[in-house]
């Protein structure tokens, strides 16, 4: 295994389990505790991990980590957020849907409900929308951007104020309650407000990663 699918899977292993000592780590990767430590100091140097006594954890930070990593983190708690937010949705409803990766594990589980019109911002969410046998969706356009998979910009924002969503799900990387919802990109963060200025309702997906966290643009 080369060492970049290695450090992939410490990831994700300790996105699913929290803190994970390195014997625990060496033993699931068939490797030596060593070779574990040399693979989290990795990960440390991009900000995506901070060591602990005797393992690792993800750090929990304010700035953006790419979209593959943010994927596979808390998946067992974005799974169930998903299904939660499901109540929100009637047939016949207009949904916006913001960029984020519990978003899109949200787009992967809206099956089954008829007459449904759909408003994104993400390129991602879109394809999981048109997959589960959607058609009535519509795509911001804009300047797409990574590591959140979000269309930004005048294109996008224009786009967004031309509609009225009866509900908007949408993300956010930090939640606190002076700061309020934030997030590291000043682009996300106007294409946010534009998007609930335009909803109903919104319905932020969260886990318990993003409490406390207080990123710079506020929306």
């Amino acid at each position: 295994m080369y060492p970049k699918q290695r450090q992939e899977l410490l990831l994700q292993l300790l996105a699913q389990h929290g803190f994970v000592s390195y014997r625990q780590l060496a033993e699931r990767l068939g490797v030596s505790e060593i070779t574990v430590r040399r693979d989290m100091k990795a990960l440390q140097d991009q900000g995506l991990v901070e060591k602990a006594f005797g393992g690792g954890q993800v750090a929990k930070v304010s700035s953006e980590l790419p979209y593959m990593h943010k994927r596979i983190m808390q998946i067992g708690e974005k799974s169930a957020i998903a299904k939660a937010a499901l109540q929100h949705i009637e047939p016949g409803m207009t949904i916006g849907i913001a960029a984020g990766t519990t978003t899109w594990m949200l787009a992967q589980s809206i099956v089954g409900f008829r007459d449904l019109t759909l408003l994104t911002n993400s390129v991602n969410v879109a394809s999981e929308l048109c997959r589960n046998g959607y058609a009535d969706i519509l795509l911001t356009g804009g300047l797409y951007r990574t590591p959140s998979d979000a269309l930004v910009g005048p294109v996008a924002e224009r786009m967004a104020r031309q509609f009225r969503t009866d509900v908007l799900f949408m993300g956010t990387n930090g939640m606190h309650i002076d700061h309020g919802l934030s997030t590291p990109n000043l682009h996300e963060a106007s294409i946010n407000r534009v998007l609930m200025e335009r909803a109903a309702k919104v319905v932020v997906l969260a886990d318990h990663t993003k409490w406390g966290i207080e990123a710079m643009c506020s929306f």
